[in-house]
């Protein structure tokens, strides 16, 4: 995994944002918060530990050098996270330059008829320590990051990811994730980051919006597009905004659809709202269910990657984790994308795992460990019971 990594792009980022450093290299620092995310790690002594057991194995990777713990816990706490960040997004384009086919796949429960590109965007909250973390402070007894993060379905791809505070409202950043979108395409959100004024200006800017009505919102019905219901659709309408403040924000119409949607197996009265006047009430609720890409992505990183237990206290060793967890889903995803694996993330991750420091040619393993070269299928046939005295 490491070798995906080009060998001087470490070196070239710890340049830029001047870190200087003999003991315990950046590249070093990198591979070590790599590994911690890859053995679930729960704390500085198992990343620590783990390393210098296999001092001699971890020099023939770059000549990396195993850590203390207080020389790991002071290069977290230090060295910008920004370096982090730019390294995920620079590894990201050197391995699309690499494979332009990787990402190519898309989300399994993408709207085939939609030519457009579609991009969901949502965060997802991370639970820290609050007495240890004053920064991050979410509410009396709790303390939180926050994961901000823009998806593009068609390639299953992080475009834009915001790591901050989780005091801050959804709404707030969605303008930023939002700001390199390019007209005609289709952006979906969660009711928690509706602000009208960010809708209106997306609708000004020439893109669709998709996304869930708040509870609250008072409108007045100017058409009825659907006289009866038809299915699980009750309602579909062009509204405006009653409130003032509301109607300042966003002046013009909208669609508004009420649609019965089974959630858990019980039909559950959902209102969706979006600015495209000619897309019909189930591709609107089509849409809206494709939103959930997003969730499966941050349950893949959050728990198969396992952000839960931390290296640091800091607001800039928090950030590093994060980015380097992000960056060990990336090259798991292009490992997968090399050998052609058929299987869930759970397993690769699972496979990678178990075998971290075994010498193996990689993409061998990976199409041959245990049923991976199979199919899911069982691959046999039944034949036909032969019995005594039968034809």
């Amino acid at each position: 995994m490491c070798q995906l990594i080009p060998g001087h792009l470490v070196n070239k980022l710890a340049k830029k944002y001047g870190v200087q450093a003999r003991s315990f290299t950046p590249w070093s620092h990198v591979g070590s918060i790599l590994f911690g995310q890859l053995i679930r790690a729960v704390g500085l002594n198992d990343v620590c530990d783990a390393l210098g057991a296999h001092s001699p194995k971890l020099a023939a990777i770059r000549a990396a050098t195993a850590p203390s713990r207080n020389g790991l816990s002071h290069a977290n706490k230090t060295r910008p996270a920004k370096m982090a960040q730019e390294l995920f997004w620079e590894m990201l384009d050197h391995l699309q330059r690499q494979s332009p086919g990787f990402g190519g796949k898309t989300y399994q429960g993408f709207p085939r008829r939609f030519k457009r590109a579609i991009h969901v965007v949502d965060a997802s909250t991370i639970q820290l320590i609050a007495h240890c973390m004053d920064w991050a402070k979410h509410r009396r007894r709790k303390a939180a990051a926050k994961l901000h993060l823009r998806l593009n379905l068609q390639n299953w791809r992080p475009s834009f990811v915001i790591i901050d505070k989780a005091k801050d409202h959804d709404s707030s950043l969605a303008q930023q994730l939002c700001a390199a979108l390019k007209a005609g395409e289709i952006v979906l959100f969660d009711k928690a980051s509706v602000d009208f004024g960010h809708l209106f200006e997306l609708n000004n800017r020439g893109m669709f919006w998709v996304t869930r009505a708040k509870d609250n919102m008072q409108v007045r019905c100017v058409k009825k597009c659907l006289e009866k219901s038809r299915g699980p659709i009750l309602r579909d309408d062009w509204v405006v905004l009653t409130a003032v403040k509301s109607k300042g924000k966003y002046p013009h119409f909208f669609c508004r659809i009420i649609a019965q949607v089974e959630v858990n197996g019980k039909l559950v009265e959902m209102t969706f709202i979006t600015n495209n006047l000619e897309w019909s009430a189930g591709s609107i609720c089509d849409l809206y269910k494709a939103r959930w890409a997003i969730e499966s992505f941050f349950k893949q990183i959050k728990q198969v990657l396992q952000i839960c237990d931390f290296f640091g206290h800091s607001k800039n060793a928090i950030q590093w984790q994060v980015w380097m967890a992000l960056l060990a889903y990336v090259l798991l995803r292009y490992l997968s994308f090399l050998s052609q694996w058929r299987h869930s993330f759970v397993r690769i991750f699972t496979v990678l795992r178990s075998v971290l420091w075994s010498r193996y040619q990689l993409y061998t393993l990976l199409k041959s460990y245990g049923t991976a070269g199979g199919s899911y299928r069982m691959l046999c046939a039944p034949r036909q019971a032969y019995l005594p005295g039968f034809g």
